[in-house]
């Protein structure tokens, strides 16, 4: 089998970091309007370029680790950067595997119900089908699917973009001139970062391939980059008008029902569902892998997959109920600070420590 070119080893794991990224609150423009609109347009800019330089940052590292110790699921990444206390992480990564499940759950519900008026279950139902299978094709299907998904997402939201320049790029324009700027905008997109590290842990499959530490560098710039450029639309979007999409349930809603190009609002949403399909299946992918290579270590994971696989879907079902905005708002702040005494702090101190001891 051929190996994959360098340009496709360093950015195929940052299109798959932003796959499983956008998904939920990113996708609907929730978290968008939370974390980085409500200080203002450029003050959004400002802090979204801090989450990206976080990603950066964290992705560069963490790759170059993965590398050089060979640990391609995240219990062995942790257990070779933390020891025994590495499965403390493990708690962390349950918690937010559930509370991302509950939360394309219920976005994939309210979605399909504002377009075609159909019961929630439908969505539901949908997604949770999508998702099992997507899990069962295996890695690399896997990976290719969410990487292609990528590529469209961009163009999808770029011609979004387009439209609302076309339509209301005075009234852009003019907020980015106002140049509003609210304090805290710095530790919010810390925030944001921190609470979607987990993510980074998800997509270490894909690093199987990478050969030097340039390579792993590149990549992980390349993915916090990747990672946050879904968000610079939609958040120069929501400048056509600011206030209303901050008090809106859905943003991009919102922009759409100003916009008025129904083809288009159908197409996003398309779009958008494939990413729901794709955050979920990336977190259960991680999860059985852990198990995998926990528990079944020199065996086929075999009917333990599917079982896994339906059982976990089934859980996220129950957590949707919440609704979208509760667990939003409650459930990601807890688990980021988790993740980040967990993960990042360890990984930028110890890590690095290692792999200078590794040469």
């Amino acid at each position: 089998m051929r190996k994959p070119r360098t340009w496709t080893r360093c950015l195929t794991p940052g299109l798959v970091f932003q796959s499983v990224l956008v998904g939920g609150g990113y996708g609907t423009g929730v978290e968008i309007a939370q974390y980085f609109g409500r200080f203002g347009l450029l003050g959004g800019l400002l802090a979204l370029g801090v989450t990206a330089a976080a990603w950066a940052l964290l992705c560069a590292v963490t790759f170059d680790f993965v590398r050089v110790f060979r640990t391609y699921d995240y219990g062995s990444m942790m257990h070779r950067l933390l020891g025994r206390a590495g499965v403390l992480y493990d708690f962390c990564f349950y918690a937010m595997l559930l509370l991302v499940l509950g939360v394309v759950n219920a976005t994939a519900a309210a979605m399909l119900r504002a377009l075609t008026g159909a019961p929630s279950w439908v969505g539901v139902a949908l997604l949770s089908t999508g998702v099992v299978l997507l899990v069962l094709k295996g890695t690399e299907a896997m990976e290719r699917a969410l990487s292609l998904w990528a590529y469209l997402l961009y163009a999808v939201y770029l011609l979004f973009l387009t439209a609302v320049f076309l339509r209301f790029g005075d009234a852009v324009s003019a907020e980015l001139q106002r140049a509003e700027t609210s304090p805290g905008w710095f530790f919010s997109g810390l925030r944001y970062a921190s609470y979607n590290l987990v993510c980074v842990s998800m997509i270490l499959y894909t690093l199987r391939d990478l050969k030097t530490r340039r390579e792993a560098i590149t990549c992980g710039i390349l993915a916090g980059l990747l990672g946050a450029a879904p968000a610079l639309p939609l958040l120069l979007a929501m400048g056509c008008g600011l206030p209303e999409a901050l008090r809106a349930e859905a943003p991009v809603t919102a922009i759409f029902q100003r916009l008025d190009m129904p083809w288009l609002y159908v197409l996003f949403e398309i779009v958008l569902f494939g990413t729901l399909v794709e955050t979920a299946a990336g977190f259960i992918k991680a999860l059985e892998d852990r198990l995998e290579r926990a528990f079944f270590r020199g065996r086929s994971f075999g009917l333990a997959r599917p079982l896994v696989t339906g059982a976990v879907t089934a859980l996220g079902i129950c957590v949707s109920t919440f609704g979208l905005t509760e667990l939003v708002d409650r459930g990601y702040g807890a688990i980021c600070y988790a993740a980040l005494a967990l993960y990042a702090l360890p990984m930028l101190t110890i890590g690095i420590r290692k792999l200078r001891r590794a040469g």
